[in-house]
């Protein structure tokens, strides 16, 4: 009986720790479940979406919008095979997240920021039309309880912007503008607007998990580089200095906004390898200009600003688009293909110019 008893407290003891163990065990298979169920739901939608939106303007000769078009005024194609439009719709009402830098690098410009809300309700919401505001630095801040169209509101969520640290979580501040739009109604156009540098300080995202978002969210992205400003009102006034060259100089107009020229704007340039290597390299493989590929990407457009008209004008312009823009939706006929996918649209049309995004990626998926 003696003899029994120390083997008993030992089998006791281990049966303790073997349920130690599993209660672990199962824990971290808990994680690695719910990890796996995240991978599995982004392949999952990459390789069986169904619709691509692709968002489409077209101008004349003089900068002007066109609208009144129908499909039959459109051809589009992906990886050159021709699609059948099945919606062209230019008025949906606008669901807007406006994300701004707010960290103690702008503190300068914040005031500036400020004074142009008022007319995101004037030119840029229309009728029907809501908004969200966002203010980021280290921290990511809803300065709105959720989405709203009233102009009082709006105006004090822009005077909740104060500078804080020297963070600036950009991409991360551009994920939650997503997350926020993917829950708007699904008749809404969904915009992101992005009023910061045009780089990234201290976020856990990456760039492709933003492109990725938005394109699963069907999320138009613009922005509002402050960098140029920034560097204005910061730099040190430089002496000046005799020079045997004369320099050719460009004087700037009051509300000078500086975007590429008119036929870069609508031709957007060969983006296709770079959008290649940011899916194929390593996620965090480095981009100098996260402002550029989100909107490249996504069918946005980039500005810069000089001024306070300047900021004002490219904020109005911003608004002018999008009520003058059309979503082309269509069932890609080639799903079997993997890899990027590049959108062209045509027009039949004399002396316009197309913009619309340059593509999306797509795992494949047999027909």
């Amino acid at each position: 009986m003696l003899n029994n008893i120390p083997r008993n407290r030992s089998n006791r003891g281990s049966i303790k720790i073997d349920v130690r163990i599993l209660r672990r065990l199962g824990a971290g298979l808990a994680v690695c479940s719910l990890l796996l169920a995240q991978e599995q739901e982004r392949s999952t939608f990459s390789t069986t979406t169904e619709f691509v939106i692709a968002p489409v303007t077209v101008v004349d000769s003089r900068g002007q919008f066109v609208t009144g078009l129908t499909p039959l005024d459109f051809r589009l194609y992906d990886n050159g095979k021709l699609q059948e439009i099945t919606a062209d719709d230019a008025s949906h009402p606008v669901s807007l997240a406006v994300a701004i830098q707010q960290n103690a690098t702008v503190e300068k410009i914040l005031p500036q920021i400020q004074k142009s809300a008022s007319i995101y309700d004037s030119l840029v919401l229309g009728d029907g039309g809501e908004m969200t505001v966002i203010g980021f630095d280290h921290r990511i801040q809803h300065l709105t309880q959720g989405f709203t169209s009233d102009p009082e509101k709006i105006k004090e969520a822009f005077k909740k912007l104060k500078p804080g640290s020297s963070s600036s979580r950009l991409n991360d501040a551009a994920m939650d503008g997503i997350n926020q739009l993917r829950n708007r109604p699904k008749n809404f156009k969904r915009i992101l607007l992005l009023i910061s540098e045009s780089r990234d300080g201290g976020s856990e995202l990456h760039v492709r998990d933003v492109m990725d978002a938005a394109d699963f969210a069907g999320v138009v992205i613009y922005s509002v580089d402050i960098s140029h400003m920034l560097a204005a009102v910061t730099s040190k006034a430089e002496p000046n200095r005799p020079s045997s060259t004369p320099v050719p100089t460009r004087s700037l107009p009051g509300g000078y906004v500086n975007t590429p020229t008119t036929d870069s704007q609508m031709d957007m340039g060969n983006w296709v390898p770079v959008i290649k290597e940011i899916y194929t390299a390593a996620k965090g493989v480095f981009i100098k200009n996260p402002l550029d590929v989100f909107t490249r990407y996504s069918g946005g457009r980039q500005y810069s600003f000089l001024t306070q008209r300047g900021l004002d004008q490219a904020v109005a312009d911003i608004g002018r688009e999008l009520h003058s823009q059309y979503l082309l939706t269509y069932r890609p006929n080639n799903r079997s293909e993997a890899g990027f996918h590049e959108i062209v649209v045509q027009i039949a049309l004399p002396d316009v110019k197309v913009r619309t995004r340059n593509g999306y990626w797509y795992a494949g998926k047999a027909e």
